[in-house]
């Protein structure tokens, strides 16, 4: 009986242990005294986790993109690779490049660069470049847009599509109204010749905040912005298209926190999907500050009360994935420490419907650490990443953490 007292205890403490989250040992991914920034974490075709980033040159601002491959789950990475074409790439946490694998050994890194336009001496454009033979030679590098009228596009993401094409959005000046705001503008590829028949979907988004695509296992595409409602409110907002992208539904919003700014967020929201609907995260300070969370049972038709995922009122930033029908969001967050302020990784594991299991934090108060992403991997186990200060530089790190 004692024995069967005690293996009945051990078993309980096991599985008490199994339902915590257990992050693994940190590992650096970029060059050693290199100042990195930029990570993305994404898989590539055969379902292998990959992490991109970007490592400054140092004598100007810009940079190249690198990559490192993972065979064993996330465990280890390969050495840096780079991808030669990507020369001049502006690092921007927010503008975030973005390394995407199609079927076949295709794959395209997308970036952002300084426009250097007398119209808008801020203007960026998007450059992608293309490897038709799994990396080892890259075509030059071409802008996203070719029309001369289109002098500042910035904010993209991408996507890969169910029949292995990639779809990309972005933010546009091009527009036919006279209110602030960008256009979003989506556009899919042709087999090797990169992307075409681009088209708006919506006007007078907010200038400088990420945008979000996510293409759901049905196929369905969505898209997340923060939108300019009225002249004057920043909220984020909610598009599908069912019909793989030919059409798109009117912009929802997924909150209305009427947070009225005349200035640049920089913070853009967070989307995944599951068995139980559509997950969303993001940054305001309308109806309260800092990180929030909803969902949608009903593809987008109405939307849940949001409700806070930190205490803190800076917290932003927010990034999700879904693993194995589950929700995990990471966020960052300023932190007193001693007599300045840090930054801090936070998480929320929420279930499949969205209630929230565990909660904490992933890095300490005394280190500074921030834009996180996050990517499921296999067998209950998520990959984060995110940018550390290390002296004078930064660097990029991967945590495994398993769920």
């Amino acid at each position: 009986m004692k024995l069967l007292l005690t293996t009945l205890l051990l078993l309980m403490l096991w599985s008490c242990h199994r339902n915590e989250v257990q992050p693994e040992a940190v590992v650096v991914v970029s060059h050693t005294g290199r100042d990195a920034s930029c990570p993305y974490v994404t898989r590539d075709a055969a379902m292998r986790p990959v992490i991109s980033w970007v490592e400054k040159d140092s004598s100007t601002d810009t940079g190249l993109m690198y990559y490192a491959v993972s065979n064993d789950n996330g465990h280890t990475f390969s050495e840096p690779v780079v991808i030669p074409t990507t020369t001049g790439v502006f690092p921007h946490d927010e503008n975030l490049p973005k390394l995407l694998f199609k079927p076949g050994g295709n794959m395209i890194a997308m970036f952002g660069v300084e426009a250097n336009d007398p119209r808008n001496k801020y203007a960026g454009k998007v450059m992608y470049t293309q490897s038709f033979d799994s990396g080892k030679t890259w075509q030059a590098a071409m802008p996203l847009v070719t029309d001369t009228a289109g002098y500042d596009q910035r904010y993209f993401d991408m996507a890969l599509l169910p029949g292995g094409e990639a779809a990309a959005i972005w933010l546009d000046n091009r527009k036919e109204t006279n209110e602030e705001g960008s256009t979003l503008y989506f556009s899919v590829t042709n087999g090797q010749s990169g992307f075409q028949a681009a088209k708006p979907v919506a006007t007078t988004i907010c200038q400088c905040c990420r945008t979000r695509m996510y293409v759901s296992d049905n196929g369905n595409i969505h898209l997340a912005y923060r939108d300019i409602i009225n002249d004057s409110i920043r909220d984020m907002v909610h598009q599908v298209s069912t019909d793989g992208g030919k059409s798109f539904s009117a912009p929802v919003r997924i909150s209305a926190d009427n947070w009225v700014v005349n200035g640049c967020p920089h913070t853009g929201p967070a989307l995944t999907a599951n068995s139980t609907g559509l997950h969303f995260a993001w940054f305001t300070m309308g109806g309260g500050k800092g990180a929030f969370y909803c969902r949608s049972v009903d593809n987008g038709n109405t939307y849940t009360q949001k409700e806070p995922l930190s205490k803190a009122p800076m917290a932003k930033h927010p990034q999700m994935t879904t693993v194995n029908d589950e929700v995990m969001v990471v966020w960052d967050e300023p932190v007193k420490w001693k007599n300045d302020f840090n930054s801090r990784i936070g998480f929320q594991y929420k279930s499949a419907e969205g209630q929230t299991k565990q909660a904490g934090f992933f890095t300490t108060d005394s280190s500074y650490a921030n834009f996180p992403v996050i990517c499921a991997l296999k067998e209950e186990k998520a990959l984060l990443a995110y940018k550390r200060r290390n002296g004078n530089r930064s660097e990029v790190v991967v945590n495994r953490i398993a769920l």
